[in-house]
């Protein structure tokens, strides 16, 4: 079917300024022609795509990024008094002066371009393939965009138990940068890693970080995404979990113009558990995006998607969550909330929670709801002698305390609302 003139348009323009790079192994040009075959089919979303209905993705159609000022900042970096092991991009490109040698016990860490070089690497097996696996049933068109052009990137596959995160420093110094990142990461049978994202990236980011669990292994995943207020960023995620494995991620924004990120998170093996969440504070031209797709394919699977947005002053939050329960997939439990505290009558919520269930033997719930803070346990701190905006934080971050439990190290979790309470406490 031909695609609508418009949308067929849009994408033109869009690919017009861009090059399909050359070189590299068999493997890896063959999936970066899928990828455009595919993005060339499907096309660039518009405003009538079910999908994008909530939100206007003229930003990330137009063929050369809008101007995005860069925030002046004086707060110490986020995980700053963390171990971890640091990797540093400036607007998308690999700072390796700035960043730590890529050496771990456990741990094998490549350059996308290094690795999709090589005619025989493990990479051949997730790079395209799960970004592929997720395009059905719902097109993603920016993933694929991402599997056929981006050049920067990592490739990294956990062994053992890393015993320090990986932690990628984000960092925005031109104000019309265009950047595009690419993560391909394995975690091999009862390894673990954790990895951990800081920082604004660029004027338009397009990242996708393609996982893949094997059984048994475990995968934490943290990132705040900037502070940067007039960045524009589409993500994505696209994960298989294997059988008794482990997937968690969450995701802290704060300030941004558009921010849309993806997951699509595939339940491949008994057993396994994968937890999505994420906490959004916006103000003003704000507009937030969480479209997550859970597929449960296997027996006696645990899949938890929290998400949790406080707006004002004309802010607009988006969720759109579904849970599939295919034919088979027995003693499934799913579990889904969006719920968003609008700070004045400017903001806006917009909620699209979906179950569709094949099995007979499973235990899914969804839940939607938006509210202003809650005037009784309002008027109860302030009884007791706390002062009105201390009182509206304090109970902003008790809103928010659920999404933030889905992050299992309890330093980082300490660090993410000590961070929060910094931002609260600032705000005018």
């Amino acid at each position: 079917m031909a695609l609508p003139k418009a949308k067929a348009d849009a994408t033109e323009a869009r690919l017009a300024n861009l090059t399909l790079p050359s070189g590299g192994a068999d493997w890896a040009q063959s999936a970066r022609q899928d990828a455009l075959s595919r993005l060339s089919a499907m096309g660039l979303p518009g405003a009538r795509d079910e999908y994008w209905r909530f939100t206007r993705p003229d930003t990330l159609n137009s063929p050369a990024p809008e101007q995005a000022a860069l925030f002046q900042n004086d707060e110490k970096p986020l995980f700053e008094e963390i171990e971890r092991l640091k990797i540093v991009f400036r607007d998308g490109v690999l700072d390796r002066a700035s960043s730590d040698d890529f050496e771990l016990e456990g741990l094998e860490i490549e350059t996308l371009g290094d690795a999709t070089a090589k005619d025989i690497h493990w990479a051949k097996d997730v790079f395209g393939v799960l970004e592929t696996r997720g395009q059905t049933p719902v097109h993603r068109p920016f993933g694929a965009l991402n599997t056929a052009f981006a050049t920067e990137g990592l490739v990294i596959r956990a062994t053992g138990n890393v015993t320090k995160p990986v932690s990628l420093i984000y960092r925005h110094e031109d104000e019309n940068s265009d950047a595009m990142l690419h993560l391909v990461i394995k975690v091999e049978q009862g390894a673990s890693l954790t990895v951990l994202e800081n920082g604004p990236a660029a004027a338009r980011w397009n990242k996708s970080m393609e996982v893949e669990v094997a059984d048994a292994g475990s995968f934490h995943h943290i990132r705040a995404q900037g502070r940067d207020h007039e960045r524009v960023a589409v993500t994505h995620i696209f994960a298989r979990i294997g059988a008794q494995s482990l997937f968690k991620s969450f995701t802290l924004t704060a300030n941004g113009r558009m921010t849309r990120n993806e997951a699509f998170i595939e339940m491949a093996g008994d057993e396994g558990i994968a937890h999505i969440a994420g906490a959004a504070l916006g103000d003003g031209t704000f507009h937030h995006d969480d479209t997550v797709f859970i597929t449960h394919d296997a027996v006696a699977c645990e899949s938890r998607q929290v998400f949790k947005k406080v707006l004002r002053n004309g802010a607009v939050g988006t969720f759109q969550g579904k849970i599939l329960v295919k034919e088979g997939a027995q003693k499934t439990d799913g579990y889904q909330i969006s719920q968003s505290l609008l700070l004045d009558e400017d903001a806006q919520f917009l909620a699209k929670p979906e179950l569709e269930i094949y099995a007979d033997d499973v235990a899914c719930s969804h839940g939607s709801t938006s509210g202003a803070i809650d005037e009784d346990a309002l008027f109860y701190l302030r009884a007791r002698g706390v002062p009105l905006k201390q009182a509206q934080d304090l109970l902003t971050l008790a809103f928010l305390a659920e999404a933030i439990e889905e992050i299992e190290d309890e330093a980082i979790a300490d660090d993410i609302v000590e961070r929060l309470d910094g931002w609260l406490s600032r705000r005018s």
